[in-house]
């Protein structure tokens, strides 16, 4: 298969993992909050991110049974119906059958992460995890634009029930079009794969940078899922429409990521992994201050958007050189095991910094809470002199560049 034609179906894949997100981190705090949830409520709503967690547990599933196309079709179909159902259930008083199919939701969104994470590793080649990851990020925030700001820009005009019935219509056109994804060729696992499932964690904690690695993946992007949740409740509270969100904070905000991530991918290519996860990590980081001048201040709504805008750019670049690197330390023959045990660790980190966001905003106000996410995105820089012996060789490992931080003005290799 040529690499164009891979890229394709990565883009066309990554398009239907990023659409179930975008509705779940986008979607559904500007819904609940239009419909008077307090701030500590949508923080909580990060709860439904578990799956994407424990997803590990049923990883090996997807290595060891079916087609990996089999399950990506199955898990956007279902998708798709519980979307269709979800209008019929009041948003304003939330019932247990409303949080049971909401995280019935994710569950198959994370379901389908596994399947379509491990195909992509599958089918991709040493060397070209750079641009297979710009193009995989900017199809998953092309579906953040479809959800968070299609979706919401037309929920915006009181057609809420349409909004969920065209993301629905979506998945289901997705999983129509998985079934026909070329057969990756990744082995599946063998006998001599681990015999349970944290066996690749095992395997990470006895190196000698192990535990370098799990808090890394970890706390390398906790700054952006502290933001993430409050972002949108920021906006509605500093009297910023719904339409205005859909617009400029996703749509446009989107498009930048997805600038961002082109050129993460061109540069994580040019640099090595070690040293974009050093340069673009300290830019995704930086970007958060500007939520917190602008939090602090009374100007206007432009200088919102201006933030908004700088945030999303950045924060596709750190995106790209991180996706690369969990991408290189995953063994082909587990892929699906040992990328959805990374992706757990990854999505602990998310889920606990946005459960506690809301209370952390509530308590302490917004400037002050957006200044704090910058601070957790530092401990990971201290890490990567450590995790960078565990790339594989693809031709952009730690041995492209120095493992510590480029001095300033320096010309990449």
């Amino acid at each position: 298969m040529t690499l164009r034609r891979k890229l394709l179906w990565v883009g066309l894949l990554y398009f239907a993992e990023g659409l179930p997100l975008g509705i779940a981190i986008d979607v559904l705090p500007v819904y609940f909050r239009v419909h008077g949830l307090s701030l500590e409520a949508v923080g909580f709503l990060s709860l439904l991110g578990l799956p994407w967690t424990l997803k590990v547990l049923w990883a090996p599933l997807v290595d060891r049974i079916g087609q990996r196309r089999h399950w990506i079709a199955a898990a956007a179909g279902s998708m798709a119906l519980l979307l269709a159902l979800l209008p019929l259930l009041p948003p304003a008083e939330p019932t247990l059958l409303l949080w049971v199919t909401l995280l019935a939701f994710t569950t198959l969104s994370a379901t389908q992460d596994i399947a379509i994470d491990a195909w992509t590793i599958g089918v991709l080649d040493p060397g070209e995890e750079g641009p297979g990851n710009g193009v995989r990020v900017m199809a998953y925030r092309a579906a953040l634009i479809a959800a968070g700001g299609g979706l919401v820009v037309l929920a915006g005009r009181e057609r809420w029930p349409l909004a969920f019935g065209l993301g629905a219509a979506l998945m289901a056109t997705l999983a129509v079009a998985a079934l026909r994804a070329p057969s990756d060729a990744a082995t599946r696992a063998s006998a001599a794969q681990p015999p349970h499932v944290f066996g690749p964690l095992a395997a990470w904690l006895a190196r000698p940078a192990g535990v370098a690695l799990v808090i890394f993946v970890v706390t390398f992007k906790m700054g952006d899922a502290a933001l993430g949740p409050m972002v949108k409740p920021f906006w509605l509270d500093r009297g910023l429409s719904v339409e205005e969100i859909g617009l400029v904070s996703t749509t446009l905000g989107t498009l930048a990521t997805v600038l961002g991530a082109l050129a993460g991918g061109g540069l994580v290519r040019r640099w090595g992994i070690v040293p974009a996860l050093w340069r673009l990590g300290a830019l995704q980081a930086l970007s958060n201050l500007g939520y917190a001048a602008v939090a602090l201040s009374d100007i206007g709504r432009e200088a919102i958007w201006a933030a908004s805008l700088v945030e999303s750019a950045t924060g596709g670049l750190g995106t790209a050189s991180f996706l690369a690197f969990l991408m290189s330390v995953c063994e082909r023959e587990r892929a699906a095991t040992e990328y959805a045990l990374l992706s757990a660790l990854f999505g602990l980190g998310r889920t606990l910094a946005g459960t506690l966001s809301g209370l952390a905003a509530a308590r302490f106000g917004y400037a002050a809470f957006f200044a704090a996410t910058f601070l957790l995105a530092l401990p990971a820089f201290a890490l990567i002199p450590a995790v960078s012996g565990l790339l594989r060789q693809t031709g952009l490992g730690a041995s492209a560049a120095p493992a510590g931080p480029p001095a300033t003005g320096e010309k990449s290799s």
